[in-house]
């Protein structure tokens, strides 16, 4: 058995190829209350989003997912942080930024050994008013044990759902509903979520099975949006697989995504 591109761990022959807000006022004084010196950053007219880049991130992936974000209506300026960058990731480096991403990449547990030093300066972050964006593997690094611990609730593995309409860790294109229309994403062995009883949260995605796909929650004074499948996917990725999206190479999906985590009030928040 061996690490996936994208997802956990795998027990097929697939080879590893390659790859990866403006908030509000309200927090920004919630990062500066708690220390951050960051909230200054976060009012500049391109804030800042941090992409982690690095060995618990597959080749390629943290790119795709700063496209992602340069491409946004919010107009995100992008650093890369990580131990083989310029930007460490640290406290003092989070606290410039407004938003911080976790791209997709291979096998959980290992990918937790190089993040969990990272951990606390990451929750810090987020719970003070920062923004954390989970594709794939992030989003499965934001539950605990193992794991950041952002996430109120459960997060699993798709494919081993009951009912789940793809079995297989290998690279595919999958239908979601999203916000009540079919759309065809890029999927390789991404988790679903379940928030806990009462916990605030949008729902912006799910699979064919009703498992959610993608959510936007809270956590602390920040917000977290995680997705299982990947918006941020280009057209190279199809073609590296033989791969075809019936909807074509389209980005609004992920837009929606970083709007909805980094923006406006938090939906079934009081």
């Amino acid at each position: 058995m061996r690490q996936s591109r994208l997802g956990v761990l795998v027990s097929t022959g697939h080879r590893i190829s390659r790859r990866r807000l403006l908030v509000g006022i309200g927090a920004a004084g919630g990062l500066a209350a708690f220390g951050w010196a960051g909230a200054a950053a976060i009012s500049r007219k391109k804030p800042l989003a941090l992409v982690y880049r690095g060995p618990a991130a597959c080749s390629g992936c943290a790119e795709a997912v700063a496209a992602l974000l340069r491409s946004a209506p919010a107009g995100f300026r992008t650093e890369y942080c990580g131990p083989d960058e310029e930007r460490q990731l640290s406290r003092s480096t989070l606290a410039e930024a407004a938003v911080y991403a976790q791209p997709g990449g291979g096998n959980v547990n290992r990918a937790w050994r190089r993040m969990r030093d990272h951990a606390e300066d990451i929750r810090g972050f987020v719970h003070a008013g920062g923004r954390y964006l989970g594709f794939c593997l992030g989003a499965y690094l934001a539950a605990a044990d193992p794991g950041f611990g952002l996430i109120d609730g459960k997060v699993d593995q798709y494919i081993s759902t009951a009912g789940a309409s793809v079995d297989s860790t290998d690279d595919t294109v999958i239908a979601v509903t999203w916000r009540g229309r079919v759309r065809h994403m890029y999927f390789q062995d991404g988790p679903t979520f379940e928030l806990g009883a009462g916990r605030p949260g949008a729902v912006l995605a799910t699979y064919d099975t009703g498992a959610v796909a993608a959510v936007v929650t809270t956590f602390g004074a920040g917000r977290v949006g995680l997705v299982g499948p990947h918006p941020e996917a280009d057209r190279s990725w199809y073609a590296d697989v033989g791969l075809t999206n019936p909807d074509g190479i389209r980005f609004d999906l992920g837009h929606d995504l970083i709007e909805n985590t980094t923006d406006g009030p938090m939906p079934g928040s009081q």
